[in-house]
């Protein structure tokens, strides 16, 4: 199983939302930004690492919120770690999506997000994490 971090970057009531290309594995679906640990990283520098690359931006990675496993049609298994992120510096810069939003909390079943990401859509959404 794929160990995959990401970060829930807050700002007010609003919270960071990414779209994938049209080039990427299942594409033109929405995200949080983050990506894969790679072998020896710890969670926290591996979501610094990917967040610097994808955005530009130097988080300071706060507490992990939640854990979703997925396994995928194709068979591939992913586990999630979604980690609050509330303060970075930098401006957030799109480097590798398609579109980079801040859509309000409230909003986010209303985008196409990635399988694995639903559950937590909906406890965003509803106002029970973040």
């Amino acid at each position: 199983m794929k160990q995959v971090v990401a970060g829930l970057i807050i700002d007010g009531s609003k919270i960071l939302i990414c779209q994938r290309t049209k080039y990427q594995p299942m594409p033109l679906q929405w995200e949080f930004p983050g990506g894969k640990i790679e072998p020896g990283e710890e969670a926290k520098a591996a979501l610094e690492r990917e967040l610097e690359e994808e955005l530009g931006i130097h988080a300071e990675i706060g507490p992990e919120v939640a854990t979703v496993a997925h396994t995928y049609k194709n068979g591939n298994g992913v586990e999630l770690h979604f980690f609050l992120v509330e303060k970075y510096r930098g401006e957030i810069e799109n480097r590798i999506f398609k579109d980079v939003q801040w859509a309000e909390r409230s909003s986010l079943p209303q985008f196409d997000f990635l399988e694995a990401d639903k559950s937590l859509v909906k406890d965003i959404a509803a106002g029970k994490i973040v």
